[in-house]
Parts: C-alpha cells; sequence; structure tokens
C-alpha cells in the first residue's frame, strides 16, 4: 500500500512538474510582485521625464510579461481568480498607457508586430529567474523570421559582365595570414552584447568617445586642397594599419574626404560606397576632387550607365536590392556606407543587404577597409549601435569577434565586476570609433564656409527641367542665328560674335521680365526649387538628427510648404518664419526654434528671414534655393554667423547637377569675391540680381553655340 501511495505520490509530483516546467512553484504571487514594481519603476521614471534606452527597454519588458500572464490567467481553471488576475493585470497595463500615451515611440513597443529587442528579452529572463522561476534553455525565444519583401527583379549591368569576362579568374585576397578559430576565453560562455550596450548607456560620463589617434598624415593632396589636422588624423591612423572605423563626426568636418584619402592610404580598391540618394551625386564629385587618379561611377537604376572597371562604385540604398548579386562578387576590398545609422533596424531589407555584402567583401579579402560614416549613431536606443558594429565586423548576431573578445579578455574582468563596462566601453571606442564636434576642432576650419551639394533630379520633373533648358538655349541659338543674317546678309560668320551673344541674353531677360509664362530662367530657377525641395528638406533632417538645430532658406512659398510636409511627415518639428506673418506670429516662431530643444528646424523665406534675425542657437544652414544676389545669400548665412555663435558655420547649397543651377551658382561666388575685394573702401562691386541672371543666359547662350560649332 505505501509502495502503491508513493506511486500515486511520484505521478502526481512529476505530472505537476510536467505542467510547470520552466514555470517554476508560485509563479502568480511572485510574476505579479516583479511585474508591479517593474511597471511602478517604468511609470516613476515617465512622470519625471527620463525616458532613457533603458526604460525602454523595462518598458517593452513588462508589456511582454503583461502579455504573457495575461495568456496565463485565461487558461485559469478558478474562474474567481482569474477574475481577479486580469483585474489587476489591466489595472497595470492601463496605468502603464495613460503615462506613456505622450511617447509615439513607446506606444510602439506595444504593437503585436514591435521587434522585441535582445536587451528586452534578456531582462524578461532576469526577472522570471527574481520572481524564483527557472527558464530552461528551450523556452529562449525562437530567432524572428522576418518575412521576404518581395525585391525589384536583380539585374548585372553589362560593363560588369565585360569587366568579369576580362577577369574571369578573380583570387581571393589572402595578402594577410587569415586568424585562427577563436579559442576559448574566460568570456566565452558570457552574454556580452548587453553589457557593452550598458557600457555606452552608463559608463559614459567623462569618457572619451574617440579612439587614440596619430599624428596627421602629411600625405600630398591634389590641387590646392588642403587636408585639416583632424582629417589627417584619420588617415594616419589607416596608413598605421587600422582598418575598421565608425566615423561619428559632426556635419562640417570633411567624412567624405577622410573616407575616399583612407581608401587611398590602404590600398582599398574597388571601394563599394553605399550612401542616400540625395548625395550619391556629391560622391562621384568629392572622389573626383581627392582622389582623381581613381575613377568613380555611380549606379543609376538598372547601372545601364555604370563604369564596371571603375575603382569606386557609388551605389545609393533605394536600388540596393536589385544589384547585390553581383556586388557581393565584384572583389571589393573596402566598404564605405555612409549614414550609417539608415541600417539601424537590423530586420529592414536594406540592413540585410548590407550586411550581406559585407560578409562577403571579408569572406574574400582578409582585412578590408570597412567604414560606417554618420554624424548620428544613436537614433532611438542605444541598440542602434549593434548593425554597425555587425557591419564592421566588430560582432555577429550575437557575440563580440575574435578581436573584441582578445580585448574585452585582456581587461582581466567579467561582467561581473564593477569596472567591467567603463573598460569594455573602452575596448570597443578603441576598436575604431571616431568622433568629433565643430567647436573640438574649431581651429581646423573656417569660421564660415558654403558646402555645395550636387543632386540628380531624377523622373518626369528632372527631365522636364533639362527639357525646358535646352527649349531656351535653341530658343536663343534661333534668336542669335536670325540676328547675325540680318546685320550680315546671311553671310556665314567666323566664330562666335561675342558682343551679339550679349546683346541676346539681353532681350530674353527683358522678354521674361515682361513676359508672364512660358520657359524662361525666372520660371525654370523656380522649377529647379520645386524639384530640390525635397530633397533638401531629406538632407535638413540628417544634420538635424546629426548635429541639431537647422536652419533652412528657400525663396519660394511652395518650396516651403513641401519641406515643411516633409517634416510634420516624419515627426521633424520646425518653425516657419514667413513674409506674410503678423510681428506677434514671426517673433513666436522665432522664440520657438531659438528657445525650444524639440523644435529641430527654422524654415524660413530667403527675403523675409534673410535680415533682421538671430539664430546663433544652429551653425548649419541648409540653402534649398539659390539666390539671385552674393549680398543675400550672404545675409542669410548671416543669420547664424554672428556675435554669440561659438562653433563654425556650414551653409550647405543644394545644387541640381547639369542644369543651369550650377551654373548660376558660380556667378554668384564670383560675385562673391568681387565684394570681399571691394571691401577696402572702392564701390560694391558685387553686381545686382540682373546682372547674374544676364551672365547666366550668356553663359546658357556660349555653350550652346560652341556645341553647334563643335559638332
Amino acid at each position: 500500500m505505501a509502495r502503491r501511495g508513493r506511486s500515486r505520490q511520484g505521478a502526481s509530483q512529476g505530472t505537476a512538474q510536467r505542467r510547470d516546467r520552466g514555470r517554476g512553484p508560485s509563479r502568480g504571487t511572485d510574476v505579479m510582485s516583479v511585474l508591479t514594481g517593474a511597471a511602478r519603476e517604468v511609470r516613476t521614471a515617465l512622470r519625471n521625464g527620463r525616458v532613457t534606452p533603458a526604460t525602454r527597454t523595462k518598458f517593452q519588458t513588462v508589456a511582454l510579461l503583461l502579455r504573457d500572464e495575461r495568456a496565463r490567467a485565461r487558461e485559469h481553471t478558478n474562474e474567481s481568480k482569474r477574475t481577479e488576475k486580469l483585474q489587476r493585470l489591466d489595472e497595470i497595463a492601463k496605468s502603464l498607457a495613460m503615462d506613456a500615451v505622450r511617447d509615439a515611440g513607446l506606444l510602439a513597443l506595444l504593437s503585436e508586430d514591435a521587434v522585441v529587442s535582445d536587451q528586452a528579452r534578456s531582462l524578461k529572463r532576469e526577472m522570471l529567474r527574481s520572481a524564483g522561476i527557472e527558464v530552461a534553455p528551450e523556452e529562449a525565444p525562437p530567432v524572428e523570421v522576418v518575412p521576404e519583401v518581395p525585391a525589384k527583379p536583380r539585374v548585372i549591368p553589362q560593363s560588369v559582365v565585360s569587366r568579369q569576362m576580362a577577369n574571369p579568374f578573380l583570387a581571393p585576397d589572402f595578402s594577410a595570414a587569415p586568424r585562427s578559430a577563436p579559442r576559448p576565453t574566460p568570456l566565452t560562455s558570457w552574454e556580452l552584447l548587453g553589457p557593452l550596450l550598458r557600457s555606452f548607456e552608463r559608463a559614459g560620463a567623462g569618457a572619451t568617445a574617440c579612439m587614440d589617434l596619430p599624428e596627421p598624415t602629411q600625405r600630398p593632396v591634389p590641387g590646392d586642397r588642403e587636408l585639416m589636422p583632424h582629417q589627417g588624423q584619420l588617415v594616419a591612423a589607416t596608413e598605421a594599419g587600422h582598418r575598421t572605423f565608425l566615423l561619428a563626426d559632426e556635419p562640417g568636418l570633411g567624412k567624405t574626404a577622410q573616407a575616399l584619402l583612407s581608401a587611398e592610404a590602404a590600398h582599398a580598391y574597388p571601394l563599394l560606397v553605399v550612401v542616400p540618394n540625395v548625395v550619391k551625386t556629391n560622391w562621384v564629385r568629392e572622389a573626383a576632387q581627392w582622389t582623381p587618379r581613381r575613377a568613380a561611377t555611380a549606379i543609376q537604376g538598372n547601372g545601364d550607365s555604370v563604369d564596371g572597371f571603375a575603382d569606386i562604385v557609388v551605389v545609393n540604398y533605394e536600388v540596393l536590392d536589385r544589384h547585390i548579386g553581383w556586388l557581393g562578387d565584384f572583389g571589393f576590398r573596402g566598404m564605405v556606407v555612409d549614414e550609417a545609422h539608415f541600417i539601424k533596424n537590423k530586420t529592414s531589407q536594406r540592413s540585410r543587404h548590407v550586411l550581406e555584402i559585407a560578409d562577403r567583401i571579408r569572406a574574400f579579402t582578409q582585412r578590408p577597409l570597412m567604414m560606417a560614416l554618420t554624424g548620428t549613431p544613436l537614433i532611438n536606443d542605444v541598440e542602434d549601435f549593434l548593425a554597425i558594429w555587425q557591419f564592421l565586423g566588430w560582432i555577429d548576431a550575437t557575440k563580440p569577434r575574435a578581436d573584441l573578445l582578445d580585448a574585452l579578455t585582456s581587461t582581466g574582468m567579467s561582467p561581473a565586476d564593477p569596472g567591467f563596462e567603463r573598460a569594455a566601453r573602452r575596448c570597443v571606442v578603441d576598436m575604431g570609433i571616431v568622433r568629433r564636434r565643430k567647436i573640438d576642432v574649431a581651429a581646423d576650419i573656417p569660421a564660415r564656409r558654403v558646402a555645395d551639394l550636387p543632386v540628380e533630379l531624377d523622373g518626369p520633373a528632372g527631365r522636364s527641367i533639362r527639357a525646358a533648358e535646352r527649349a531656351l538655349a535653341r530658343r536663343m541659338v534661333m534668336r542669335y542665328n536670325d540676328a547675325l543674317a540680318a546685320r550680315r546678309s546671311g553671310a556665314p560668320a567666323e566664330g562666335i560674335d561675342h558682343g551679339l551673344v550679349r546683346d541676346v541674353a539681353r532681350w530674353e531677360q527683358k522678354d521674361a521680365a515682361e513676359a508672364g509664362t512660358g520657359d524662361n530662367v525666372f520660371t525654370m530657377m523656380r522649377r529647379l526649387g520645386r524639384a530640390k525641395a525635397g530633397l533638401a528638406a531629406d538632407y535638413a533632417m540628417q544634420i538635424a538628427r546629426s548635429a541639431g538645430k537647422v536652419v533652412f532658406f528657400a525663396k519660394h512659398v511652395d518650396v516651403m510648404d513641401t519641406a515643411e510636409q516633409a517634416f510634420a511627415k516624419n515627426g521633424v518639428r520646425f518653425s516657419s518664419i514667413r513674409g506674410d506673418q503678423t510681428p506677434a506670429v514671426r517673433q513666436r516662431n522665432i522664440d520657438a526654434f531659438v528657445e525650444d530643444p524639440g523644435v529641430a528646424v527654422a524654415v524660413c523665406s530667403l527675403t523675409a528671414a534673410g535680415v533682421g534675425l538671430n539664430l546663433q542657437v544652429a551653425s548649419n544652414i541648409v540653402l534649398a534655393e539659390l539666390s539671385w544676389t552674393a549680398a543675400e545669400q550672404t545675409q542669410a548665412i548671416d543669420r547664424s554667423h554672428r556675435i554669440g555663435q561659438d562653433e563654425p558655420v556650414t551653409a550647405w547649397r543644394i545644387l541640381a547637377a547639369q542644369t543651369i543651377d550650377a551654373r548660376i551658382a558660380g556667378l554668384i561666388d564670383s560675385k562673391a569675391g568681387l565684394a570681399a575685394a571691394a571691401l577696402d573702401g572702392a564701390d560694391d562691386v558685387s553686381g545686382t540680381s540682373a546682372d547674374v541672371q544676364w551672365e547666366a543666359l550668356v553663359a546658357l547662350l556660349t555653350e550652346a553655340l560652341e556645341a553647334d560649332l563643335a559638332a
């Protein structure tokens, strides 16, 4: 009888153990206690306005536990206990949601399809263990399967096929001895990614965010360009053998030049550069200026115009999916990812493509040059680091790779030691984090400078503008030929009559000023402004995320409207400063931009806000449209570059490539040079808006006539 009793008792215990496996004893009471305490901590932090990455992680963890406990409560056989528990859970959830309602980022974490961070999963397991519940290894959350997004058809440009046929037996680069398999270390069994992230969240006070850099390189640069000392330091680090960099300098400190010259120093060719569409043309332009011996090509659409034999291949994120096949097999020995915060979400398609190509490059080349460029390494959370670190090869999906693991091991500490986080942060920084602010290198850079950013106008708008410019040129050519025939009785002229060219340009300018319709120099500039508006707004948002407040200047109301719509769509707060506002409204909007840290952009009319404003709170300006005079442009820049400004000011001038936009920019610059020469007391020779318009027409007609003569 005793034996049977023990058997029944053992069976009963076995059943209970199987039922509670992984949950432990007294789950309900203990878990509710831990859950209530964690929810209280989150609510306190939210009410005090401290929405830190740790708060977001704990918020998501509480939401996950609430969801799990609700599901288990519904399975409870005792109806009264089920009702009581569900009521308690609902009270916690309601209180938490009310405190989080003003933060869209927190509310997004409550979504059923929200990505669960590794930190939230880890914290959930810790909270369950603190409730006395052992979480079995098999209960660890499964790897999330990301549904495949239908990709555009993959292509191989014909010039790439020609290159492959010219060198069909492209061999891997074994110039550096392959690294042996990582040996076990005292940290091998530790979960390290969480502590590494927390080291940047908690151990940053007073700690440097920049690796030690050598003295600036003396490497010569082409033309009359000069490498600034802070730029030369990074190039020198590359020459010394460093090959992975998270270059997080603020905008305006020349990250593009540093990347191009580092590739030259490392002989990292062919080089792949992945960029946002708005800066693709600028990368090709900068490559021609900084490394003129290296051919650069940009991939447009299906790559029909790409140069398969180029040393530098520039591709934008939007078309990466259709080219990933041949890019992975091209034999790149270096890769640069510009605005690298674009890949912060590892589950996105573009992030997976970037990481895949990076792994294939590392499989081909033992020590490739890998550079992530961003002034904003963190957008929402410290977890944004993970994808960038993985691209650079410092970590894989779950743990540090050999070089970083060795560095962490050399500290002689583990995550259980009090000083580990500070030491771990130093180890990661030494892997190649380089961060300089404008104020840190103010002595290196001019107090005020204009940086041109050429953009390609794709699609119907761009084609229409280029067609209108050709039509304007042909109309002036016909007018020139008619005048020449009338004056010389039809006899052919040798060369170009430049006097007549100037007359025709003056006639065209007068007709354009008197006519209210038709394509002329005025309507074309307005169409260019509308076409550039979205790209200019996109770049302003990138700068705002990287360096803080930005002043956005435009001439026309519809350009300002388009920009403001883009800012509103992307959740970027802005102030609007226009000519049709009352003085009270205008001042209120100025005060909001100057005093409210949450207002990132001031959208200003170039004519109405170009004078009488003090906007020293911003050191970055975006000129979405060109002014007609150098003085008007200078006045706009001086809204920020004035007494009280303690940082160098950079004006980013958005230019439509291969259009009259660039020609007018050059004329404005030449007038600015004349104005500077006249500061000794001579008359102002900076010219009027009519001068620039006329000279732009002269240049356009002269270029068309030269093309006709050469044909």
